[in-house]
C-alpha cells in the first residue's frame, strides 16, 4: 500500500515537472509585429479602423448568404416528393422558386449582379 502511494507520488511529481519545463521552453522570446497582430481578411490591422469599406463586397456577401439559405430550405422539398400529393408538391415547389426567380430578377435589375462594378 505504502509502495503504491510512492509510485503514485513520484509519477504526480514527474509529470508535473515535465509540465512546467514545457511551459518555460515554449515561451516565445522574440515577438514579431506580424505574428502577434490578427489577421483581418487583408487589411491592415495597423492603420485606421474607419477606412471606407466596399459596399459592393457587403453587398455579394448577403446576396450569397440569401441564395445559400435558400438553397437550404430547397432540399427538404425532395424528400417532401414521396410523402405527399403530387399537386400540392408541385404548387408548393413552383410557388418556392417563383419567389426565388422573382428575386434574382430584381437583383439583376438593380444590377447587384455586375461583379466589375
Amino acid at each position: 500500500m505504502i509502495l503504491m502511494t510512492l509510485i503514485i507520488i513520484i509519477i504526480f511529481m514527474i509529470s508535473n515537472i515535465l509540465m512546467f519545463l514545457s511551459i518555460i521552453l515554449s515561451k516565445k522570446s522574440f515577438m514579431d509585429r506580424e505574428k502577434n497582430s490578427p489577421f483581418e481578411c487583408g487589411f491592415d490591422p495597423k492603420s485606421l479602423a474607419r477606412i471606407p469599406f466596399s459596399l459592393h463586397f457587403f453587398l455579394i456577401t448577403v446576396i450569397f448568404l440569401i441564395f445559400d439559405v435558400e438553397i437550404a430550405l430547397i432540399f427538404p422539398i425532395i424528400p417532401l416528393f414521396k410523402m405527399v400529393n403530387f399537386i400540392i408538391w408541385s404548387k408548393i415547389s413552383s410557388f418556392f422558386l417563383l419567389i426565388l426567380l422573382f428575386g434574382l430578377y430584381h437583383e439583376w435589375n438593380q444590377n447587384m449582379l455586375n461583379w466589375t462594378n
